[in-house]
């Protein structure tokens, strides 16, 4: 016999199920893999020279405003899974 969905009744139709609690541990790694994720962005950002140059060759500090941003935007899409992946290699480590 197959196992039952429990997230469906005996006719088929779909249950009300709550989400399991989140893991605060979890969660905070999670957050701090993102923040990690951001940082990287916008170092890289920086090193490929993206963006309108800063007067006299210099970064303004408008520049860093907007590549933070930018990484921070990248990072929240969560379309890369970078920071998600760290997250989970941390969580297997203990």
């Amino acid at each position: 016999m197959f196992p039952t969905d429990p997230t469906r009744d005996p006719t088929g139709a779909t249950r009300l199920v709550a989400p399991p609690a989140p893991d605060p541990k979890a969660q905070r790694i999670l957050e701090q893999a993102r923040q990690l994720e951001a940082l990287l962005f916008a170092e890289m950002l920086k090193a490929s020279g993206t963006g309108p140059p800063g007067m006299a060759g210099t970064d303004s500090p408008f520049e860093g405003f907007l590549r933070t941003a930018q990484a921070e935007a990248v990072t929240s899409s969560g379309q890369t899974g970078l920071a998600e992946a760290i997250a989970a290699s941390l969580m297997r480590q203990g």
